[in-house]
């Protein structure tokens, strides 16, 4: 038999045959077809939890709720705490604030959505009779059967609708009991929350032991560092854009402007789509109630701050760790949306942050799994003895 060829350049070691193709390629489809069942299995896993997490959405719901508020809350309780107040009391002080704060801003803005409703909604009749004026003058010269026909059919529409709508009129009563226990329980939840909050850590690591446990603890700590960073940073962002919009429809005299400043507050907790939405509502309102010119100018003022938010506020006041591409945010709103409505919306960046700290927590362990460690400098008297 003769001798396998011999590599001069590889100190005698014989050169291993070349790989059959058909091995070759039976190997990548043995790869393929294992990572394949993987995400399978990894679909089937999230199917099941999607349908046990819409099962006890009433549950969980209070339980996420109750966590984005208690991130806000647990700095002045713990600075209560620290002053020498009991957990308890100091706790109790954070959340009857917040909800002063809440009843507060509930009765600045319904006497003033009283008051001014009747008059914007005879501004909007004016508005829409202008506006049928102009589509009829040139350069549209839309008739008058046209501009009819378009308005029966959006009454039959509605007429149409007249059921659901009344469904949904019956069914709000449900739905504002609903709301009414769903608040309060939040309420009790988060006054636990910031209580025992630092307790519930180190009972989990006790619960599940310390292999896994010490991984959970971790993580959790980083979640709750990083989420109460991030909505801490949205309200403060968000006051801010509130505070300059609003200062700027007071002075234009807008009607609702106290309404809109607050949903300008409130639409800066869903980036992207939230200052969108309370920026159209803005403007339309100006449309109606002052005309095109001051419309104008309440886009002008809206576009301004919303560039001061994107271009200075967002990048000096959020952490870097945070910042997520805008691709990934309108997606998880896109989701979070169409799946629970407003409140997934609402829910949707927070969650996405979670599921960030996660996944970066995971690279750490892999990589700390897959690289060798650093050998360690050797003593230089014994390497002299």
């Amino acid at each position: 038999m003769s001798e396998p060829a011999l590599d001069p350049g590889t100190d005698d070691k014989p050169t291993p045959p070349p790989r059959d193709r058909g091995e070759v390629i039976g190997g990548g489809l043995l790869w393929l077809a294992k990572w394949s069942l993987c995400l399978v299995a990894i679909a089937a896993g999230a199917w099941v939890l999607g349908w046990i997490v819409a099962r006890l959405w009433v549950a969980i719901l209070p339980v996420a709720l109750a966590i984005v508020i208690a991130t806000v809350l647990w700095p002045p309780t713990r600075w209560l705490a620290q002053r020498g107040l009991p957990p308890a009391a100091a706790a109790s002080a954070t959340v009857v604030g917040f909800l002063g704060i809440l009843i507060g801003i509930i009765a600045l803005i319904v006497p003033s959505v009283v008051d001014q409703s009747p008059a914007l909604a005879d501004q909007a009749s004016e508005g829409v009779n202008r506006v049928r004026q102009w589509l009829q003058g040139p350069p549209l010269n839309v008739r008058d059967e046209q501009l009819n026909s378009a308005v029966d059919a959006i009454v039959k529409r509605l007429q149409s609708s007249g059921e659901r709508i009344a469904t949904g009129v019956f069914s709000g009563v449900s739905t504002a009991t609903s709301a009414i226990v769903t608040l309060f329980l939040v309420l009790v939840l988060v006054f636990f929350f910031v209580k025992d909050g630092p307790k519930l850590l180190p009972w989990l690591h006790g619960v599940i032991g310390n292999r896994s446990g010490r991984h959970i603890e971790e993580v959790l700590n980083r979640v709750w560092i990083t989420l109460g960073g991030f909505i801490r940073t949205q309200a403060l962002v968000s006051l801010i854009d509130a505070v300059l919009i609003g200062a700027g429809l007071v002075i234009l005299g807008i009607p609702l402007a106290m309404v809109l400043t607050v949903l300008t507050f409130l639409g800066g907790f869903i980036p992207i789509v939230g200052a969108f939405v309370a920026g159209a509502l803005a403007v339309l309102v100006a449309l109606v109630a002052k005309g095109v010119p001051t419309a104008l100018i309440v886009l002008a003022i809206i576009i301004v701050v919303q560039q001061l938010e994107g271009n200075v506020l967002q990048p000096v006041l959020q952490s870097r760790s945070m910042r997520m591409h805008a691709v990934v945010v309108l997606l998880a709103i896109t989701v979070g949306g169409s799946l629970w409505g407003i409140i997934g919306a609402f829910l949707a960046v927070p969650v996405a942050a979670v599921a960030t700290v996660v996944l970066r927590y995971v690279r750490e362990q892999i990589d700390a799994a897959t690289n060798p460690p650093e050998p360690e400098p050797k003593d230089e008297i014994t390497d002299a003895a």
